[in-house]
């Protein structure tokens, strides 16, 4: 699904990589005759000055920008920029959904977090995703119903990133996202193709088929989108702040359609969700401590549970501070990486979920004496025997251990998600992943409202895969699913180096862990170290890789013992890094999910970043 984009901005004297391989009813929408350049153009990279901004999407990249130069800061931006992607990112992302928002605030140095992941209902028990006969649901059957819906955390967590880090209201922040739903936004191959893979979970319900396929079909390439009930929606966020969703009008619509899907002539019904006014009243988006990591004399910093993102990439990071990857060869490196992911993910499997009902063993997770046993798992010359078995974070440590039971996971994510990040010039940063879980959610519009449900629930295990071991992620009254979103911040003594994140499922994880490596020990740049090809290793028998990865090192990790399935794409990045001499740089995907769009406030001439010193080392080392 190509994009027309610009020209990378040269950024010359790079080091050679070390983890990459070389190569009511709603209202119908409006739609327009195509227009005559039909797709945005898109800018992966982009370094300068006043503030940046690196999304998915150029619209959405462009509101935020306008917000930043402005006055607004980070906080401001990052909302804004979040409120125009569920407008042209309405499967991924929206006031229907959720996600975890890291934030630096320059003034305090300090790093916080807002936890707004959805909640399930408090008439949802552990057997909530079981059939009459006590086995699981289908996935699907699942997903495309009002079950999966959970409290929607967004519209909060907007109004909580402004409350506690922002200069402006919400009302403020909401108009470029306003005029973006009024306006309209120029359909591209990507979001048509979006449409159209999902056109026959839309079509089963008759909201989401009159806002999303107009005459029937997904809109043409080069037409003009509008969603004037979503721009009626912000209006009222504008006027009434959040309570209109938690208290108001819009949650009264939220509840009803979750409870009764609108479904569509002839279409098969669905299961009803149980969730209630009561859920949408009481629920919160607290602030958190994030996790932290010191790895090569940088502090990591991500999101703790009920994401999984904190302490998988944490733990693997300290893992892999035991090897001295710089000097490594691309493949035992490489090695190393995969060893480490699969050994954290199995104790992400076995420890994490939502700390208000699970004891998670966080600071065990994070502690290098954990790391170091963990670590001695990895055998040089051969690769794990995947799934492998939890770690015992208790505290007392040694050799390694006995190997014990593998901890596969049973609950199923989601590859999409959306990921945005903010800088601006007194040097706050937004570092926010949102979603809706699945592409385009539970498939339900609220009628009226322009926006899509979510199916967040659905991130729940729906049954212990071993009876006789407690499973952290089971659905419970007011729980929420655990999540792989893995928003993250690293300083050094304490002022902002780099930000990024990304969506993809439990992929979320692996993708930061590995675009973290090649800026840190492979010494690319961000916007190389994002382009790279990327391989995942979630503690499953296989490895999921992109095929120019198997290309460059199939055949060497294959006589360690890998085996491979491949998918297209793995992750869509965004990142900003601060420069020598207070440059920032922006940087996005330059072709996965139909590329990203990165931008500054005041942006460097083309060519004028080409010098070898706008790419420091970042680590120490290792």
């Amino acid at each position: 699904m190509p994009r027309r984009r610009s020209t990378l901005l040269a950024l010359g004297g790079l080091a050679a990589g070390l983890l990459v391989s070389s190569p009511a009813a709603a209202s119908p929408p409006a739609v327009s005759p195509p227009a005559a350049d039909p797709v945005a153009d898109r800018q992966p990279l982009a370094v300068g000055t006043g503030g940046a901004v690196a999304t998915v999407d150029p619209d959405a990249t462009r509101v935020g920008l306008e917000v930043l130069a402005r006055g607004g800061n980070a906080a401001d931006a990052a909302v804004a920029a979040a409120a125009a992607l569920g407008v042209s990112e309405p499967y991924s992302a929206g006031v229907g959904g959720g996600g975890f928002f890291v934030y630096y605030d320059a003034a305090s140095r300090t790093v916080s977090t807002i936890d707004g992941r959805e909640t399930a209902p408090l008439a949802m028990g552990a057997d909530a995703f079981l059939d009459a006969a006590g086995d699981p649901l289908p996935l699907q059957e699942a997903v495309q119903s009002g079950l999966s819906v959970g409290t929607p955390g967004t519209p909060l967590t907007w109004a909580r990133a402004l409350a506690e880090f922002g200069t402006l209201s919400l009302a403020e922040v909401l108009e470029g996202g306003t005029r973006l739903a009024a306006e309209g936004f120029v359909v591209d191959r990507t979001f048509q193709q979006q449409t159209a893979d999902n056109q026959e979970k839309l079509a089963r319900f008759a909201s989401s088929a009159e806002l999303f396929l107009p005459g029937g079909a997904p809109p043409e390439v080069g037409s003009v989108f509008r969603n004037p009930d979503l721009a009626r929606t912000y209006d009222l966020l504008a006027e009434e702040g959040v309570g209109a969703l938690y208290t108001g009008e819009i949650g009264a619509d939220v509840v009803r359609t979750a409870q009764h899907p609108p479904m569509a002539v002839g279409a098969d019904p669905v299961r009803p969700g149980l969730l209630a006014a009561e859920d949408l009243a009481r629920y919160d988006a607290p602030l958190r401590e994030p996790t932290r990591v010191d790895y090569r004399g940088l502090e990591v910093y991500g999101m703790a549970p009920p994401s999984s993102g904190g302490s998988t990439v944490g733990e693997a990071l300290g893992i892999l501070e035991q090897f001295p990857l710089s000097t490594l060869p691309a493949v035992p490196a490489l090695h190393r990486y995969l060893a480490a992911s699969a050994l954290a993910f199995a104790d992400r499997n076995a420890y994490v979920g939502d700390p208000a009902y699970v004891q998670v063993p966080l600071a065990e997770l994070l502690s290098p004496a954990f790391a170091a046993e963990r670590a001695c798992a990895i055998d040089p010359d051969r690769a794990l025997a995947t799934p492998v078995a939890a770690g015992d974070p208790d505290g007392e440590y040694g050799p390694c251990p006995a190997e014990d039971a593998a901890t596969p996971d049973a609950a199923t994510e989601g590859p999409n998600t959306t990921h945005l990040t903010v800088a601006d010039a007194a040097g706050n940063v937004a570092s926010y992943t949102l979603t809706i879980e699945q592409t385009g959610g539970s498939g339900i519009t609220v009628p009226g409202r322009g926006f899509l449900l979510n199916n967040e629930l659905t991130d729940f295990t729906f049954a212990p895969s071993d009876a006789t071991v407690p499973e952290p992620n089971l659905p419970a009254p007011g729980k929420r699913p655990r999540s792989s979103m893995s928003p993250t911040i690293v300083l050094r003594d304490g002022e902002p180096v780099l930000a990024l994140g990304s969506p993809g499922g439990s992929t979320i994880i692996t993708t930061v862990l590995q675009t973290l490596l090649n800026r840190v020990d492979g010494h690319l740049d961000l916007a190389e170290a994002i382009a790279a090809p990327r391989a995942s290793l979630r503690n499953t028998a296989a490895v999921e890789a992109e095929p120019a990865f198997v290309d460059a090192h199939g055949a060497e990790l294959t006589a360690l013992g890998y085996s491979f399935t491949t998918t297209a794409e793995i992750g869509a990045a965004t990142g900003i890094e601060f420069l020598p001499g207070g440059l920032l740089l922006a940087a996005a995907e330059s072709e996965r999910r139909g590329g990203g769009s990165a931008g500054v406030v005041h942006e460097l001439a083309a060519g004028g970043a080409g010098d070898g010193a706008l790419v420091p080392r970042l680590g120490t080392g290792g």
